[in-house]
């Protein structure tokens, strides 16, 4: 039997930050291995990563003990037999994965421990252990300042939604209450356990003020209630135009809402009203057709009512970069803030490549402006985002993937999702997948481009809807890196003998969900899609014993790499390709054949200026027209020395000898003033990808 693990003392509550009790038992030199049981993931915090990184520790989590053996025994275990000193953590969930640790660790290493328990010993564990990671600081500040004496689940509950998510539902007595709490929480997209929010629902039942509001559906879900606003903007428009009282209720039936509960909702309260410009600006809330435009033209109502498109779109773009340059993340930002900024300038940047030639005629000294503080904002946004990553980057391979923040998350998102799911809507008695998944990979596609894909598909069909997130990407941005990662479920460290292509893909694909115990019949792996008939890969996907498909699609990576007509061309091109119908009729399927199903992607793309070929021979592992790859670091230097502002980016969960070489700024290495659709580099465009899993939101009967 291994050695049990000592539990660190006590946690002082006179510390400035929980962080502050762990992160000082990580001392340099004191030993070359430290093994922690960590059963709440305190280890896997964002800026806990960071601090342990900074004090020269690398971190690596105890979950695939081939993998783990591998990057042990290559990156470590050989250094250390060379007389090289390294600082290892070794991150178990359990105290009990000890007894299948290798003896040699187990010789090797010290040993510690740290609990939730330790740090809020008057809170409910089980409900404290629910709450993201980052809210702790909020937690750990209210415990202080309030001194609560032991508190049971309820108590504690009501003591979290207070002081951590500034909610208190025995003061919601009015709709505009709750409105103004949703709003600020899906604005922001908060996220808030699912216990938290059965306890709020709770205590607003029993206010009969909301007998009729679908609580249960628009406080969890962020796309409910944003569909929910949408339906009954229409109704307050009628209202304010006063329409007669008689009119007013008999066209209410013809709304015909997806989304049941009150009809009319007080949008013009000085609560619920602050927030209606940036709704409409950032895509939340879709401005209108209405009949009676013309009488609220001066009205601040005016930003929800579809106008001329190219008035409607320099207005917009106006809104929409005011807010945008003043919240570009700092460098202390945490990741979900770069996610939601990249979601407000793919917005930005959809509406500005959406005005042609001759529409900008029409607004032309306004859009001459707008461009110009466009292209400023663009380098601030590349210094910041470029600064940030060099910082952070490192710290969110090892994050957690129940919320996934990297593409390599993707696999056991979905098996943890899915059972999440399937707890929460079936009685299911399946131990290995509950439900049917599918992961549709749609190679190269950036966030523009999904927003733009993602209109064509609401307009195919309008009960169609998209919960969405973001991902970061693999840097580089290549698809044999990147990609390769999201269906290996694991860092390109992982996998040195494929880096250079995406042959091992299907391979990885299934030896991940063989892992998690299903059967290779279960498991199908398709690329090559976007233009060919379906039939063939419906075939596939309708096998009765198919648990789980990756599928492939390339067609928008092809259409970058011949697209000619820049950023503006691309985005024409995908929304052309969207009304193919391929996408849709692919989404429908799986949706009608009970799959979960997600959408990715593993990099976006930029349009570039060529900055010059370098003259390298065949030096080169990879030669990208945004990056470089060698497998020496002399020879990397070598041509940098051509190419002084580019950067050699570390081999930052890359096999070692990866050495990659990235062109500066918004350029690429083809021909001195070419310009190109391309990726591979550091920028909001291609690293951040989007994460959309489709909804069939059926009309409600009322």
């Amino acid at each position: 039997m291994a050695d049990k693990i000592t539990p660190t003392p006590p946690f002082p509550v006179s510390q400035k930050s929980w962080r502050d009790h762990i992160l000082s038992e990580f001392t340099p030199r004191i030993a070359r291995l430290t093994i922690v049981a960590d059963p709440d993931g305190l280890l896997l915090e964002e800026k806990i990563l960071e601090g342990i990184r900074e004090r020269g520790f690398e971190l690596i989590p105890f979950e695939d003990h081939i993998a783990f053996r591998y990057a042990y025994e290559s990156r470590f275990r050989s250094h250390w037999d060379q007389g090289k000193e390294t600082d290892l953590v070794v991150v178990l969930q359990t105290a009990s994965e000890l007894d299948v640790l290798p003896y040699d660790l187990l010789q090797a290493g010290r040993k510690l421990s740290f609990s939730l328990g330790d740090i809020f010993p008057n809170l409910s564990y089980p409900v404290v252990t629910a709450l993201d990671r980052a809210d702790l600081d909020v937690l750990y500040d209210a415990q202080i300042k309030y001194a609560p004496g032991q508190l049971g689940d309820n108590a504690t509950k009501d003591f979290i939604l207070r002081h951590v998510f500034e909610i208190a539902p025995e003061l919601i007595k009015q709709p505009s209450d709750l409105l103004r709490v949703l709003l600020r929480r899906h604005y922001t997209n908060t996220r808030i356990p699912r216990i938290l929010d059965e306890r709020f629902i709770q205590v607003l039942r029993q206010n009969n003020q909301f007998d009729d509001w679908p609580l249960e559906v628009i406080i969890p879900d962020r796309e409910a209630f944003f569909l929910f606003l949408q339906e009954r903007w229409p109704v307050f428009l009628d209202r304010i135009t006063r329409c007669e009282q008689n009119n007013f209720h008999d066209k209410l039936a013809n709304y015909g809402f997806k989304i049941a509960g009150p009809e009319d909702i007080p949008f013009d309260h000085d609560d619920i009203r602050i927030y209606i410009d940036n709704l409409f600006l950032e895509g939340l809330l879709k401005p209108v057709n209405y009949a009676k435009a013309d009488t609220l033209v001066d009205s601040w109502v005016n930003i929800g009512i579809a106008t001329s498109k190219t008035e409607m779109l320099l207005n917009r773009i106006e809104g929409l970069l005011k807010n945008i340059e003043n919240s570009v993340p700092p460098p202390t930002a945490r990741y979900d803030e770069w996610f939601r900024f990249a979601y407000m300038w793919a917005n930005l940047k959809v509406m500005s490549n959406e005005l042609s030639i001759n529409e900008k005629d029409n607004g032309y000294e306004q859009w001459v402006s707008l461009s110009r503080r466009i292209q400023t904002i663009t380098r601030k946004i590349d210094e910041k985002f470029l600064c940030w990553v060099k910082k952070r980057y490192a710290s969110l391979i090892n994050l957690p993937a129940i919320n996934p923040v990297m593409v390599h998350h993707l696999p056991r998102y979905m098996l943890h999702h899915s059972s999440s799911m399937s707890r929460q809507n079936i009685s299911s008695t399946c131990k290995v997948l509950e439900r049917k998944l599918a992961l549709i990979l749609v190679d190269g596609l950036s966030l523009e481009q999904w927003i733009v894909l993602k209109g064509v598909l609401e307009e195919q069909n309008d009960n169609l809807k998209f919960r969405e997130s973001a991902l970061f990407a693999w840097i580089p941005t290549i698809t044999s890196v990147s990609r390769q990662a999201a269906f290996a479920g694991k860092p390109p460290l992982y996998f040195p003998g494929s880096i250079h292509s995406t042959s091992k893909e299907p391979a990885f694909w299934t030896q991940f969900w063989v892992d998690q115990g299903l059967k290779s019949v279960e498991i199908a792996y398709v690329k090559g899609l976007g233009d060919k008939d379906l039939d063939q890969t419906f075939e596939i996907l309708a096998r009765p014993k198919l648990r789980v498909a990756g599928l492939v699609i390339d067609k928008i990576d092809k259409i970058m790499h011949g697209m000619e007509l820049g950023a503006a061309g691309m985005l024409a091109s995908v929304r052309q390709w969207g009304k193919s119908g391929f996408l849709i009729q692919l989404i429908e399927f799986l949706l009608n054949n009970d799959f979960l199903v997600y959408l990715s992607s593993d990099h976006g793309n930029i349009e570039a200026k060529g900055c010059g070929r370098p003259a390298e021979g065949a030096v080169a592992d990879l030669r990208g027209e945004r990056v470089r790859i060698y497998s020496d670091a002399r020879l990397r230097k070598r041509i940098r020395d051509s190419f002084p502002e580019a950067l050699e980016w570390p081999p930052v969960g890359l096999p070692e000898d990866y050495f990659p070489l990235l062109a500066p700024d918004r350029t690429a290495f083809v021909r001195e003033g070419d310009n190109s659709v391309c990726h591979g580099g550091i920028s909001v465009e291609e690293v951040v990808v989007p994460l959309a899993l489709p909804l069939l939101v059926d009309r409600k009967s009322r």
